[in-house]
């Protein structure tokens, strides 16, 4: 059992390896973990409001996280660093690394006379200017929230 969140986990994802576990939780803090011995590794820091959503990318190097604090951000694996953030209009429900861990998707939530949209985003060179970035792709959803993603070939 992984002890470490204090509210209730909204998503847990394995590496490709599978050595890892990345979970994360209403109480805005991600957390990485061996998968084998369910021993905590670290924790992401930085989110202000419930984490919805994380991904990792192939080579375990960049994880991304979504969450109701309406900011979508990227870390370096490694040390637990944020390496870029981006300020949305609504709380981050979904996101996802492409296959080749260069493109990032991730949703918002219809909410504060905003639409549902997805977002596709260039991540291959992320720093501060993600926040300042303009995504590749912008798609209007009709409804009030994207539940689920994933990103096929």
């Amino acid at each position: 059992m992984l002890h470490g969140h204090e509210r209730a986990i909204t998503q847990i994802k394995y590496n490709r390896e599978g050595d890892l576990l990345f979970s994360s939780s209403k109480d805005n803090k991600p957390n990485v973990w061996y998968s084998l011995n369910g021993e905590r590794l670290g924790t992401f820091n930085g989110h202000q409001g419930a984490v919805w959503c994380i991904d990792v990318d192939w080579t375990t190097t960049r994880f991304m996280s979504g969450a109701g604090d309406n900011t979508f951000r990227i870390w370096d694996c490694e040390t637990g660093t944020e390496i870029g953030m981006m300020k949305t209009n609504s709380s981050v429900r979904t996101c996802n690394f492409s296959f080749s861990g260069n493109m990032a998707a991730l949703t918002t939530d219809k909410a504060m006379g905003h639409n549902c949209e997805i977002f596709i985003m260039d991540v291959r060179n992320v720093d501060e200017s993600l926040s300042q970035a303009d995504p590749i792709l912008k798609i209007p959803i009709n409804g009030s929230r994207v539940s689920s993603m994933l990103w096929a070939l």
